[in-house]
């Protein structure tokens, strides 16, 4: 019994389809989704991933059939048959591409706007405001600034130090969630910076608490880099002079590299940090933590006046290693 073509072409897309759907499931390249909006981007790699795998499977298999089929058999020195064309083949395979391509563009948009989207409507420019002056970025810009004034009139200094402002526009939903903590992040050459306006902590690791709503305030020093966490499913460019906005939710504990991923020097390969998503209670101890260790290092920071002390108060420090006595000096003085 001969089994009719059209009955085969249905079987061979039924096979195609289920292997494509199943591959698209199950690839196993991504890494942790450690995100709220790491989901929405799955979807669309997975989506992106099942429509190559159907066009890689056809392919190669019409490659492989063709030349099996068609091979040259032994003691055919013919030439082949002339073909003219199949003008419904040609715009079949015209048309199916184009309507997959569309179809991924509106798709990926859809994502881009859930995850946050680009409002260029909101690109201005503004003079450094208190918070944004909190970054350590900002203070080396405004250092250079002070040190060009000797030599830039008035007006050329208010363009020196103004900035712009990039916003990545929320969606509705988003908008009626403000984030929960603020992290100012500074990008330079090669390492990142980051800072807890509300607690004026500043680190080379961050922290974030599980389940908490997280804005990135982010400016670069020099040249472009790139925020980029895999696990987080975000990548951001942080652009000299002007401030990049973000927010992310993260919801999976653990250690991730914050990877440069913006060729920015000899040495982009090291620009590297980690972020610590954490629990809310080891969040709560690791502040306190640096808390006391900025104030530690603040006091050790602070000059002693020698005029407000005495002299064996002054020379105390100095002569405990010797095996003197406070008492010796004391008397020494009266």
């Amino acid at each position: 019994m001969k089994i009719p073509s059209s009955i085969w072409t249905l079987l061979i897309g039924i096979v195609l389809t289920l292997a494509s759907l199943w591959y698209g499931q199950n690839h196993g390249l991504l890494p942790t989704a450690a995100t709220d909006e790491a989901v929405l981007v799955d979807g669309l790699f997975n989506t992106m991933m099942i429509v190559s795998t159907g066009i890689f499977l056809l392919v190669e298999g019409i490659l492989i059939y063709s030349a099996f089929k068609y091979r040259r058999r032994a003691g055919d020195n013919e030439d082949g048959p002339p073909v003219e064309g199949n003008i419904p083949l040609e715009i079949l395979w015209t048309a199916i591409p184009a309507i997959i391509v569309i179809g991924i563009s509106v798709y990926s948009f859809d994502v881009y706007n859930e995850m946050g989207g680009f409002d260029p409507h909101s690109i201005h420019e503004a003079p450094m405001n208190q918070e944004s002056m909190k970054m350590p970025g900002a203070a080396i810009a405004a250092t250079l600034s002070d040190a060009s004034a000797n030599t830039a009139s008035d007006q050329d200094h208010a363009q020196m130090v103004q900035q712009h402002s990039v916003t990545i526009a929320q969606n509705v939903e988003e908008e009626s969630k403000p984030a929960e903590l603020q992290v100012n992040v500074t990008g330079l050459q090669y390492a990142w910076i980051f800072t807890y306006p509300e607690t004026g902590i500043t680190t080379g690791e961050m922290h974030v608490p599980i389940g908490r709503k997280v804005q990135i305030n982010m400016t670069a020093n020099d040249v472009i880099h790139a925020f980029w966490v895999p696990e987080f499913r975000l990548k951001q460019d942080a652009i000299p002079g002007r401030q990049s906005e973000f927010s992310f939710t993260p919801k999976t504990v653990g250690d991730y590299v914050l990877i440069c991923a913006e060729l920015c020097g000899p040495y982009h390969g090291a620009m590297r940090a980690t972020v610590v998503v954490e629990p809310q209670e080891a969040f709560d101890k690791w502040v306190q933590e640096q808390l006391v260790a900025s104030k530690e290092t603040l006091n050790q920071a602070i000059a002693v006046n020698p005029a407000d002390l005495s002299p064996n108060e002054f020379l105390a420090p100095y002569t405990k290693d010797m095996g003197i006595k406070p008492e010796i000096l004391h008397q020494v003085h009266h």
